[in-house]
């Protein structure tokens, strides 16, 4: 049996693979092109990719061997999920692990962008804090947290992660799921009530049909004004165009963006050029232990459907009822 590992792991996730199977791994520091996991995946039986990896009919009818996807991710919107299923191939991701890492950086987003640390630190760094320009009563003016209403978009997993934390910083706190969900502490609001209600918004639900632009430039038009946006979910989430404007004018005051639309950044994108947002390159599961965690669980999706075993963590089940 043969697996394509489009990149290097941290830990012992590959190692351990490799006791159970012919592992070729990509070894270049960027991305596989696409043609490239094209030929490296002919005859294999196994693919371990990532989020930033494209799985979708091309590649599975130039690679017919394939009997297994694991992805070392929790998000699986760049794969065609449809198509797996439909050839029974079994989808591995890798839930749970990452869940307080992402909501530790939905909270340090909150604080940079409601306290404005990037626009100070960039101040103190480029020598603009001087005897011309002291401290003074209105420099850096921010929103303090304690106090504000944060609603909460999507209840899950992450989403009362972020709950946990935001009491502590003596928030009150609404929120809004797609399914009737109910969480101690969280007052259970309709999404328009959340919008107009909030101080700030964390938007923690995953990137479906139903959720691709959820907050598109008619619900930011109904946010709160002033408010404060963070998103540690999809880019595909929010209408980038229409929260740049919103900034730019002043309906809301900052945001905090770990995810895009299009990944990595391109140049053109409307939120690069503004001073109240602070921007990270998808880095919500990126502490050590996550990503290692993360790894393992990719790797043991991989080891189980080789073995002929259910993964343990499969986002299709139904193929394995399949007669």
């Amino acid at each position: 049996m043969k697996v394509f590992a489009t990149s290097q792991l941290p830990g012992d996730a590959l190692a351990r693979l490799a006791q159970h199977c012919e592992l070729d791994t990509w070894e270049s520091s960027g991305p596989v092109p696409a043609d490239a996991l094209h030929e490296r995946l002919q005859g294999c039986d196994g693919l371990l990719c990532l989020l930033t990896n494209c799985v979708d009919q091309a590649l599975l009818d130039a690679c017919p061997a394939l009997r297994a996807v694991s992805s070392m991710s929790v998000g699986v919107d760049h794969v065609d999920v449809d198509a797996l299923t439909a050839r029974g191939i079994p989808l591995g991701n890798t839930p749970g692990v990452l869940v307080d890492t992402t909501a530790d950086l939905t909270l340090g987003l909150l604080l940079a962008a409601a306290r404005r640390i990037p626009e100070a630190d960039r101040f103190v760094r480029t020598g603009r804090w001087d005897s011309a320009s002291p401290w003074h009563p209105d420099m850096f003016v921010g929103r303090d947290l304690s106090g504000a209403t944060l609603g909460i978009v999507g209840l899950g997993a992450i989403g009362q992660a972020v709950a946990r934390r935001a009491v502590g910083f003596g928030m009150r706190l609404i929120g809004w799921s797609r399914t009737s969900r109910e969480v101690e502490g969280v007052e259970p609001v309709s999404f328009d009530t959340l919008l107009a209600s909030a101080d700030f918004i964390s938007v923690n639900v995953a990137l479906t049909a139903d959720t691709r632009n959820l907050l598109d430039r008619a619900a930011i038009a109904r946010m709160k004004p002033g408010a404060v946006l963070v998103n540690t979910a999809r880019g595909g989430i929010v209408d980038e165009q229409a929260l740049a404007d919103a900034l730019r004018s002043g309906s809301l005051f900052a945001a905090g963006v770990d995810v895009f639309g299009r990944e990595p950044v391109e140049a053109d994108n409307p939120l690069l050029d503004l001073p109240n947002v602070v921007l990270a390159p998808h880095i919500g599961s990126a502490s050590q232990r996550t990503r290692e965690r993360m790894a393992a669980l990719a790797a043991d999706n991989l080891i189980a459907a080789l073995a002929g075993k259910q993964m343990p963590h499969c986002v299709n089940p139904e193929v394995y009822e399949a007669p």
